[in-house]
Order: C-alpha cells, then structure tokens, then sequence
C-alpha cells in the first residue's frame, strides 16, 4: 500500500481545522446566555456539559474574539457578530466587580459572583483582551463599550507596591492572594496595564517577575512556568504577535513559546513507553480535567526549581497541541490527525478536554478555555486573524512601546 499523497494529506488537516474551529466557535455561541430579559445576557459557561448555570469570565473574552472570527469564517453574519459582542458589553459594564476587575466565576443569569470565587486579575485580562479585540473589529458602538471597559481597571490597585507585582487576585473576605512572581501566561496583564490611557501602571513590574531558564534533555534553554504547562507558553500570544519583537534584556518570547513547545513534544515521544497516551503524535502536558477531576498541576519539564513541580499521568488534552500551531505546525497537526481517528474525542463542539489511555478515561466535558485558545490559534494559522485585529489596536502598541518590547526592525 502506498504512503498518502502530500495533497491527501493536506485536505485531511484541513478538514481536522475546520472541524475544530467550527465546533469551538459553536461552543461560544450557543453556550451564551441569549436571554435578552437577563442580567447575565451574553455570560458563557465555564464548561459543557458539566457547571450548569456557570459562566468564566475568562470564556466570555474568548467569546468576544470568536465573534470576529465567525463572522470571517462565515458562521454567522456581521450584524449577528457586532449585536452579541454589543450586548455582551452592556452586561460587563453593568456586572458586579471590584475597582472595574472581575470575578473568575459568575452565575449565568445574574451576573453575579460564584463559587466564592476571586476577584481576579489574569481572568479580566483575557476578558479585557477579547472586548478590546471585539471593539476594533466591530467599531461603532462595540468599541465605545470596550475602551470604557479598559478604561476604568485601576490597575495600581492590584500592584503590591512593597515587592512591585501583581497581585493574583482578591477576596473580599480574606484581601489579596499570591503574586505573578514567575513567569507564566500573564504576559497581556503587564501590556494592558502599561498601555492603560487612565490608570498606566511602569514597566517595573514586566521587569520584576523572575524569570528562571531551564531547559529539557539536550534541548535549547528557555524561560519557564512554574508548573510547566504548556497554555501559559500559548495565552497571551492569542492576542499579542510577539514575532520579531524582543525587549531590552534581550527576551524574545515568541522564540521562548518555541523552544517550550519543542520541550513538550521530545518530552512525550521520550515517554512513549512508559505510557499508552504520550507519544508523537499525542503531546502536550498542560492544565485540564484528568480521571480524578481537573487538575492544574499537568505539565512537562522543565518545572519549578527542580523539575518536580509539575504532575504526568499519561492524561493528555487535545488543545495543548492545537494551541501551539503557530510554533510547532508539523507536529501539531499530526496530533490533531490522530486525535480526529479517535471517536472518544469527539463530540458536539469539537475534541473533548483530556483522555489518558493508561486510564482508559475520556473526558466527558468540553471547557471554555480550552477551547478559546484552540480557535483562536487555529484562526492565527489560517490567516493571522486574530493577531491582524490587535496589533493594530493603540492599546496593545503602546503597552509594548511602554515595556520597551521592541520590533527588532526598529531597533
């Protein structure tokens, strides 16, 4: 029998794409609260079919970008795009929240905190990030909404001033909790925050975080989450092109998300024979539901100061590898071949969270986030869609500008 031809090939992968983005996009869409008498009108939930009644407001920015992206992909019309993002906008700016920051998790129709969840700082990011990218697509109305959005985040408020950080986040009952003090998907907070025409925080607190170079096998070293997982090497590079860019220590963090991702990928064909699910074309170690529940601990070495921070179980989610399109191409999309023959993966928005064949377990479940970082990654590979909206924002420049993040064409 002989190989499959290049152009076989090629329609295959494409055909995988489109699957994905079409069920991702339908995710958002459909898992919006669309009642137009509620006060949680466009909330999108945190996960389906599981968390009734219970939105992130991490998903909802994804949502504000997928918009865009259906209405270029032709999933819905313009008109439907710019009256959700609208709509959704009046929501946000109507919702409980402390100095204009958002609660993680909300309730769908109300609007209101849940779960005793946090005030937190990179949620209302990623919500800042897909209502700014809703607003210059959009225009008109969506932006006025989205820059008084922006406009109104006390950043300085959540800085700890003693240490120059970010706080992670805030309780009521109890203050601020933790601080981004290591590198991770935080990236956009420090952008965001230094472009802010109101409320501009410096860029000491870009410059603060530690960053710890670690490196797997013989592989080339890089600056490293705590934990290893591979979303925080993808998040921020959703909205922000960081190619070509580099700041004035020298960072290039496109090249950083790389060399991680070339880490994750020769750490799983590496295990492949102490596992059933990890191997070359099932990679990616990152956060997600695993057999005994979702775990945050998932990811691949390097890790903490010693490599033992991260968790490995054989539990692999699809979105890791498809959200790193853009850095390993070949090797993600010979994931995403393989993940389409398995029909446990499968199901009405696209591939699930996790499985792990050790286990013989296959998440039920479809998340918010996972799938945000899928379409939108998917949408930069097709056509830079995403990336082609945000760096053209005034806000995204300027906070790079401000950082001293620097074209290397302009240096």
């Amino acid at each position: 029998m002989s190989a499959p031809s290049a152009a076989v090939e090629t329609a295959a992968v494409h055909k995988v794409i489109e699957y994905e983005m079409k069920g991702a996009f339908d995710f958002f869409w459909e898992q919006a609260n669309t009642d137009p008498a509620s006060s949680g009108y466009g909330l999108v939930r945190d996960r389906y079919p599981g968390s009734p009644g219970i939105a992130s407001i991490a998903a909802v920015g994804f949502a504000l970008t997928a918009y865009p992206i259906g209405v270029e992909k032709g999933y819905i019309s313009h008109a439907q795009g710019m009256e959700r993002a609208s709509r959704t906008l009046d929501t946000l700016l109507g919702m409980e929240r402390v100095e204009v920051f958002f609660y993680h998790f909300v309730d769908m129709q109300s609007g209101r905190r849940a779960w005793n969840s946090e005030v937190s700082t990179i949620d209302t990011a990623i919500l800042l990030m897909g209502a700014l990218t809703a607003g210059e697509y959009f225009g008109g109305e969506v932006q006025a909404k989205a820059e008084q959005l922006y406009r109104d985040v006390n950043w300085p408020w959540f800085v700890d001033e003693a240490r120059k950080m970010f706080y992670m986040a805030y309780r009521p009952e109890k203050g601020f909790e933790g601080h981004w003090d290591f590198y991770a998907e935080q990236l956009m907070l420090y952008v965001l925050a230094a472009g802010s025409p109101t409320h501009p925080t410096d860029d000491s607190l870009y410059y603060g975080f530690r960053r710890h170079l670690g490196r797997y096998g013989e592989g080339e070293p890089f600056i490293h989450s705590w934990f290893g997982s591979l979303f925080t090497y993808q998040y921020s590079h959703a909205w922000i092109d960081f190619r070509g860019y580099v700041d004035r220590e020298g960072v290039d963090w496109w090249e950083n998300s790389v060399r991680a991702t070339r880490a994750h990928y020769d750490f799983a064909v590496d295990m492949q024979a102490q596992f059933k699910t990890l191997g070359p074309r099932s990679w990616g170690l990152s956060t997600s539901d695993g057999p005994d529940g979702y775990n945050g601990l998932y990811g691949a070495p390097p890790s903490g100061f010693d490599n033992r921070a991260h968790r490995v179980d054989d539990t692999v989610p699809p979105y890791a590898a498809i959200g790193s399109i853009l850095f390993l191409p070949e090797e993600a999309m010979a994931a995403m071949l393989h993940y389409f023959t398995i029909e446990e993966l499968k199901g009405r928005y696209g591939f699930v969270s996790a499985y792990n064949l050790s286990r013989s377990w296959f998440s039920r479940d479809v998340i918010g986030i996972d799938k945000g970082i899928s379409l939108l990654m998917l949408a930069n590979y097709e056509n830079d869609g995403v990336h082609r909206i945000t760096m053209n924002h005034p806000t995204i420049l300027t906070g790079l500008e401000r950082l001293q993040i620097v074209h290397r064409e302009n240096n």
